[in-house]
């Protein structure tokens, strides 16, 4: 049981230096939840929020939207080329990539930055 939707938490999205940042925009978290209720499989937060020292170790980009709590990298139990098209399909995440592990969602501002679908 998730204490932001039915089955994410905040704790999924804190920064994972230890600084405690934890500023997730809601409406991502809500989008991930209906992503999650299609796919019907459980959806592993790799990353959520990051602050700028986190986001520089990992090499992250500078105007990362990780950085803002619009972003969150996700793993799940299915192909990443499948979580991406299904999250392109539901036109609630403006900036999808795939990678080998996983996909990046966030709802950037502005236009539509989609890479590996």
């Amino acid at each position: 049981m998730g204490d932001l939707t039915k089955n994410f938490s905040l704790s999924e999205f804190i920064c994972r230096c230890g600084c405690c940042y934890d500023d997730i925009e809601l409406q991502l978290v809500k989008n991930l939840q209906v992503l999650r209720d299609r796919l019907m499989v459980p959806i592993y937060i790799n990353s959520g929020c990051r602050c700028a020292k986190h986001n520089e170790a990992v090499r992250g980009n500078p105007n990362s939207q990780h950085l803002w709590g619009r972003a969150a990298d996700i793993s799940t139990t299915l192909d990443p080329v499948v979580v991406a098209r299904a999250a392109a399909d539901s036109g609630l995440f403006k900036g999808i990539m795939v990678y080998g592990w996983g996909v990046h969602l966030d709802i950037r501002p502005g236009k539509k930055y989609w890479a590996g679908i």
